[in-house]
């Protein structure tokens, strides 16, 4: 296994106090989403996406860690039924136990975006077995002040966070989204 100095990104915030700034939000969403095309293009779903799981090198650069409850997907049969995974990011459709894909990581990316930003996962006041209803039930969650964040991320948000995995973008068509596309990263944010 490689060593990540930089540890997690929850720690780093925890060590912090603080939230990520939108900026290093979106270098860790561009850098997580490449990790995630690269197990969805091998046909496997991490399952278990949130800010425990994204580690930094000390060179700044971002790895997926924790593969416990990964599965793999086949060829044929690209879609998963069972119920696995952390209550707060858990994506809708595994929570109704119906079959899911890769999408489920593309919902878990948008709850651990709204971490970086917040500290924190959308709900997480909530005990985790009333988070599951909520999920299911409620619309999409967003940031707490959606005026603290650009429109760009925002949509970002609301893009990863779509209810029907059959309108949710997959992890390769996130990565051309303006908030986490190179240019970006370089240029400012409205």
């Amino acid at each position: 296994m490689e060593y990540c100095g930089g540890g997690s990104v929850a720690g780093l915030m925890d060590a912090s106090k603080l939230p990520l700034a939108e900026n290093q939000i979106a270098y860790v969403l561009h850098h997580a989403l490449q990790g995630l095309i690269y197990l969805h293009n091998m046909y496997k779903v991490h399952r278990d996406i949130k800010c425990g799981n994204i580690l930094l090198t000390e060179h700044g650069e971002v790895k997926l860690a924790d593969f416990g409850v990964a599965a793999q997907l086949t060829r044929t049969i690209s879609k998963r039924n069972t119920f696995i995974g952390t209550p707060h990011w858990m994506a809708p459709e595994v929570i109704e136990q119906n079959s899911y894909d890769a999408k489920v990581d593309v919902w878990a990316l948008g709850i651990s975006a709204v971490e970086m930003a917040e500290r924190s996962p959308p709900r997480s006041d909530v005990h985790p077995m009333r988070v599951i209803f909520m999920i299911a039930r409620e619309p999409s969650p967003t940031f707490k002040d959606q005026s603290n964040w650009s429109e760009h991320f925002n949509d970002f948000i609301s893009q990863c966070l779509i209810k029907d995995p059959a309108h949710r973008p997959s992890s390769a068509q996130l990565l051309s989204h303006p908030f986490v596309s190179t240019e970006a990263q370089m240029g400012d944010r409205s």
